[in-house]
């Protein structure tokens, strides 16, 4: 038998399989031997009073053989011989996940990417660090992954126009990052690991028989009754398709200079202020946990500030423990 049940745990519980086993054996009469495993649905944290609370909500296996979560599957197709084929310009997180998507429809992406392959650009990324000498192609902003590559790889949003999430937390796992991202309140991958999920997801890419491309700046839209048909990049190639995505990120100003010079609409999305203060990592613990220090089962405490003055918001930034202040 199978059965979803919600836990209540002191984060040090929530830590150790076997007090997880035995709450869950407590909470459904059964004894300890016929709880045969279990996974996490969703895990929050409750820090509202004095005692922090774990909670969690798990598939527990009672007296039947335990079974790993059931991995979603992707029907990533073989498009070398493809009829269609579709343009990408830019390599970040909007340009890779419709290059995927793409494969799966069976449709062949070519993806431009300005910048360098993640190795590549992190080497001028150490320059930039180093002696300050900005490659304006290859930099926090440009490059395959795009800024994300270096944003810690937060995996919320206060968005309501939230998309098939699921999907792309799903994705993310199968190209390598932890199981945990699929149900905890705040998943996020962590900058350490984003280059090789990156990596990863253009290799798939390529296996597939996409084309992807590096160093090919975008510098011209070739129009036919006022359609698309190619786009020209910096060093003279042209590059045909059926279809075109601009994925190019809110730091290519060029591409909307070229929008306009065509006379293409561009619309501005609603501007957003945000801020950030940084604060010693404890005196957060201290306010959300109400202890110091916090302890090993807990992470590091975050909060979020939203005020309405004069009609307008303004928000607080997502916490980022530890982190630097990136020129992206």
């Amino acid at each position: 038998m199978q059965q979803k049940i919600s836990l209540k745990l002191l984060p040090s519980e929530a830590a150790d399989d076997a007090a997880i086993k035995a709450l869950i054996a407590k909470t459904t009469s059964k004894k300890l031997s016929a709880i045969t495993g279990y996974f996490i649905h969703k895990k929050s944290i409750d820090a509202r009073g004095k005692t922090i609370w774990v909670n969690l909500t798990v598939n527990a296996f009672i007296d039947e053989p335990f079974q790993q979560r059931e991995s979603q599957q992707f029907n990533f197709k073989d498009v070398r011989g493809a009829e269609k084929k579709v343009v990408i310009i830019g390599a970040g997180p909007a340009g890779l996940f419709a290059a995927l998507q793409l494969i799966e429809l069976g449709v062949k992406p070519i993806l431009l990417e300005r910048g360098k392959d993640v190795r590549a650009r992190r080497r001028d990324l150490a320059i930039l660090n180093k002696e300050g000498i900005v490659n304006p192609d290859s930099n926090y902003c440009f490059g395959e992954g795009g800024a994300g590559t270096y944003s810690d790889g937060k995996l919320y949003t206060r968005s309501n126009k939230r998309g098939d999430i699921d999907r792309i937390l799903n994705l993310f796992v199968y190209f390598g990052a932890e199981e945990k991202i699929l149900y905890e309140a705040h998943p996020h991958i962590g900058t350490n690991k984003l280059p090789a999920i990156i990596t990863a997801m253009r290799q798939k890419i390529e296996d597939c028989g996409g084309d992807f491309l590096f160093e090919k700046k975008v510098v011209d839209f070739i129009l036919l009754n006022e359609k698309i048909k190619a786009v020209k990049t910096a060093d003279g190639n042209l590059f045909e398709g059926n279809a075109f995505i601009l994925a190019t990120g809110h730091s290519a100003h060029d591409i909307f200079e070229l929008l306009h010079s065509k006379k293409i609409l561009v619309e501005a999305k609603p501007f957003a202020l945000g801020v950030r203060v940084e604060h010693p990592q404890s005196l957060i613990d201290s306010a959300q946990y109400h202890c110091a220090p916090r302890g090993e089962y807990l992470p590091p405490a975050a909060y979020s500030l939203v005020q309405q003055v004069n009609g307008r918001g303004v928000f607080s930034f997502c916490m980022c423990p530890g982190g630097i202040i990136a020129p992206a």
